[in-house]
């Protein structure tokens, strides 16, 4: 797996691990040492900030300069392309993330996670894998992490040891450093597809099969309320993305996200993103205050990122109020797990109404729940598509119409199974119908049982 001709070549070892190639006779502590004196060698002659504002192949050229310099001073003799490998890692030390720079460049990694200075995985199909790179010091993780959340607007020091920011590229990116962290500063960055999943894509990947699909389309061109639920990493937000690409272009669409993630393809759309407070702790913009003010832009879809808190009334009052066709995502373990944390969250809102009337309000205003889970193969599956009937005396009565049968895991570990409708016809079906939207009665047929 070819990073860049200047990053060398990053292969699979043997032991699950992620090792970097193309250093000559250099061990990793000689190659750290010597991009520290070339990088100081640079600003003993040059500002910081003038450096970075060079343009590409003139700071090149001056990295080139300093390496002669500095190896003239008594480094061992470097092969060219060692040589081309220090002055890539020097660049990307003044201008770029430092040592996780091609792995940020990768589209083959979902996520990099820093821990500490000398330990760095990154996950590459719903898998996790040990790399072979490291930081010098607690110190210089410290100086990328600022790096990278100075330019968005975000600090982070002792006072403020958490930041949660979002990159150029719709990256969510996430740090901590001690006292909180006791292994040293930590960073993690999610990566989003530079190009938005599609549903034949979730198929091909066997998130789902093309009748659940045809469903879902049914479900958000109809205007049913969705909520997709999961597990870190399952999935959801890219899932959430693709169900909003079912939305016609003549609907208003407004977004409300804590990091603005979704890529809708759709023209008329409006996007809200919260916003921290600012040093002095105030001008905190939340998802609840933003879900208040979104029913004053005459939307015809919303589209929340993630439901976690007190906003999850605001949202259910909207969906029992004339916003049909809603879509939101929330952390649980299962679809059931999906109505108790939405009744949790309703209460966090402080108005202590009785369970009773929480549930009402959840059944009448959810149609739907997409439970989506990652299998120990990394494959994203939906392993629940269920319908939300109504109240039978105090519990919310809930149909699965799809699920994901599991059988077993073969000799490599690949999860054996399969996608499966239950054979129940959902209730809401006379309501699509009323809309013009008819679905193909094998679609809720079980495989065996189709003529």
């Amino acid at each position: 797996m070819d990073i860049s001709p200047e990053h060398g070549q990053m292969l699979l070892a043997q032991d699950g691990e992620l090792a970097v190639e193309g250093m000559g006779g250099l061990t990793r502590d000689q190659r750290l040492e010597l991009i520290a004196r070339v990088h100081s060698k640079l600003l003993g002659e040059m500002e910081s900030q003038n450096l970075a504002g060079l343009p590409r192949e003139r700071m090149l050229d001056n990295i080139r300069t300093a390496l002669d310099k500095v190896s003239v001073e008594g480094t061992p003799p470097l092969t060219s392309r060692a040589q081309s490998r220090i002055v890539q890692e020097v660049y990307d030390e003044v201008s770029g993330f430092g040592p996780i720079q091609p792995l940020v460049e990768d589209a083959t990694f979902t996520e990099i996670m820093v821990n500490g200075p000398h330990q760095v995985y990154v996950e590459r199909d719903g898998l996790l894998f040990l790399t072979d790179i490291k930081f010098r010091d607690e110190a210089h993780v410290l100086r990328i992490i600022d790096r990278i959340v100075t330019p968005l607007g975000r600090r982070i020091d002792e006072a403020s040891p958490m930041v949660d920011a979002r990159l150029s590229d719709g990256s969510r990116v996430n740090a901590i450093i001690p006292p909180l962290s006791l292994v040293g500063p930590c960073l993690n960055i999610r990566k989003f597809s530079r190009v938005p999943y599609t549903a034949d894509d979730l198929v091909r990947f066997a998130t789902l099969t093309q009748p659940m699909v045809s469903f879902l389309t049914a479900c958000v061109v109809g205007r049913l309320n969705m909520m997709v639920s999961g597990g870190t990493g399952s999935g959801k937000t890219t899932t959430l993305n693709v169900l909003s690409s079912f939305i016609p272009q003549s609907d208003r669409i407004v977004t409300i996200e804590d990091a603005a993630e979704l890529h809708l393809l759709q023209e008329h759309i409006v996007r809200l993103e919260t916003r921290p407070p600012n040093l002095e702790g105030q001008g905190e913009i939340t998802i609840r205050m933003l879900m208040r003010n979104t029913l004053r832009m005459r939307p015809d879809r919303i589209i929340i990122g993630e439901v976690r808190g007190a906003e999850a009334l605001d949202m259910l009052q909207a969906m029992n109020t004339g916003h049909d066709g809603s879509l939101s995502t929330a952390h649980t373990n299962s679809p059931r797990d999906t109505l108790a944390r939405l009744e949790t969250m309703v209460l966090m809102a402080g108005l202590h109404l009785p369970s009773r009337t929480i549930r009402e309000q959840i059944s009448s205003a959810m149609n739907l729940i997409v439970h989506q889970q990652r299998f120990s193969d990394g494959v994203r599956r939906i392993t629940h598509i269920s319908e939300i009937q109504g109240m039978e005396g105090d519990v919310i009565v809930l149909q699965d119409i799809f699920v994901f049968r599991q059988y077993g895991v073969d000799k490599d570990g690949k999860v054996i199974g399969e996608h499966v409708a239950t054979g129940l016809r959902p209730k809401f079906l006379p309501l699509l119908e009323s809309k013009g939207i008819f679905l193909p009665n094998d679609i809720f047929t079980p495989r065996g049982e189709r003529k």
